[in-house]
C-alpha cells in the first residue's frame, strides 16, 4: 500500500521465527508424546497451531500489504488473541506434563488484558517446564538460554505493544523475535538430539 513501511524483504523476514517456531513446536509433540496424558498433548498440539497460525497470519498481513495486494486488517487483528491463547496452551500442555504425567488433564478456557497475562503465563510455564526437563537430562548449561527466550519473547511483546509502526521499529522486533526463536530451536534441538523422545521423566 501507498506510504506502508512494509517492504517484501521485510515481510519474507518476518516469516523466519514462524518457521522457526514451527519446527520447534514440531521436535516438541514428537518427543514429549509418549510422556503426557492426551489432554496434556492435546493442549501442547493446539497451542503449537494456534500460535503457529498467529504468527503465520502476521507476516502473510505485512507480505500482502508489501506486495500492494491490499490491507487486510483481520489478520492483524487476529494476533494477539491467537498468540496469546496458543503460547497459554502450549505452556499448560507442558506444566501438566510436569504435574499430572499419565492422569487426566483438567481443562480450561480463554478471556483482552487477560490475552497479555496468558501469554506471559504461558511462556514462562513453556521455559520453566523446559528448563526442568534440561536439568533432568543433565543438560543444565541450556537453562541461561531457556530463561533469555523467555526474556526476547517478553522483548518483542513490549515492542510490539507499542503504537510506533516504523521501519525501524519492525525490523527490530522481528529480530528479538528471530532470535527468541533460535534460542528456542537451540534448546529443543539439543533436548531432542539428546534423547528427549526415550528419556524418562520421573
Amino acid at each position: 500500500m501507498e506510504g506502508s513501511v512494509y517492504t517484501i524483504p521485510m515481510a519474507l523476514f518476518d516469516f523466519v521465527p514462524v518457521i522457526l517456531f514451527g519446527i520447534c513446536g514440531r521436535l516438541l509433540m514428537r518427543d514429549l508424546y509418549n510422556k503426557m496424558s492426551k489432554g496434556a498433548f492435546a493442549c501442547l498440539d493446539l497451542g503449537v497451531c494456534v500460535a503457529f497460525l498467529a504468527g503465520f497470519l502476521k507476516a502473510l498481513y505485512k507480505l500482502l500489504i508489501a506486495a500492494n495486494v491490499g490491507e487486510y486488517p483481520l489478520l492483524n487483528s487476529l494476533f494477539l488473541p491467537l498468540q496469546s491463547s496458543g503460547l497459554m496452551l502450549t505452556g499448560l500442555g507442558i506444566l501438566l506434563m510436569l504435574v499430572l504425567r499419565k492422569k487426566t488433564a483438567a481443562a480450561m478456557a480463554p478471556l483482552t488484558i487477560g490475552f497479555i497475562s496468558m501469554m506471559v503465563i504461558g511462556l514462562g510455564c513453556m521455559c520453566a517446564g523446559l528448563s526442568v526437563v534440561a536439568k533432568k537430562m543433565k543438560k543444565g548449561w541450556l537453562i541461561p538460554i531457556f530463561i533469555l527466550c523467555f526474556f526476547c519473547y517478553m522483548g518483542m511483546g513490549y515492542l510490539a505493544s507499542r503504537d510506533v509502526e516504523t521501519a525501524a521499529s519492525n525490523w527490530i522486533e522481528q529480530g528479538v523475535n528471530c532470535f527468541g526463536q533460535i534460542l528456542l530451536l537451540t534448546g529443543v534441538g539439543t533436548l531432542h538430539r539428546a534423547g528427549l523422545r526415550e528419556f524418562k521423566l520421573s
